[in-house]
């Protein structure tokens, strides 16, 4: 994660970050959160079954692409030098926009929207997360991702 000085965060405001690197989104990692969150529902784990949907396969589930957030996020959030640490603060919008299919690759680019001191020594960083699907034009999603900051 790049550090910078706590003074130069409101510089990044309005600033694109880039993107995470390509993440596959296979069946057994759909199959994992479908037990990890008892979610298991036909179109996430029944191949067979999904075929005959308009999707023609399986989707992830919404919340697993959301989840990723934390992971694909690590290397490009601009954080405060001095960093104790980062905590997840929720997200203040999410709009799905196209499901995501199995065996389909995912990036997420950011882009810094809001820098507030919600407190001395924490800072409450939002930033515009967008799921890009490879090879398609729509995303899965768009969220406003809040991370807090201690230092």
């Amino acid at each position: 994660m790049p550090l910078v000085p706590v003074a130069e965060l409101k510089t990044y405001i309005g600033k694109d970050l880039g993107h995470s690197e390509w993440v596959t989104i296979d069946q057994q990692r759909i199959n994992q959160f479908a037990e990890c969150t008892g979610d298991h529902q036909f179109i996430h784990v029944d191949p067979e079954r999904a075929k005959q949907t308009p999707f023609g396969s399986t989707i992830a589930h919404g919340f697993l692409s959301l989840s990723l957030i934390p992971m694909l996020i690590e290397n490009l959030l601009v954080m405060p030098e001095g960093l104790k640490m980062a905590v997840n603060y929720g997200l203040d919008s999410v709009r799905f926009i196209q499901p995501v299919k199995v065996d389909s690759r995912v990036r997420l680019s950011l882009k810094v929207i809001d820098v507030n001191e919600k407190n001395p020594g924490q800072w409450l960083i939002k930033a515009l997360a967008t799921l890009e699907i490879e090879g398609q034009q729509k995303p899965a999603y768009i969220a406003e991702s809040l991370s807090l900051c201690f230092v």
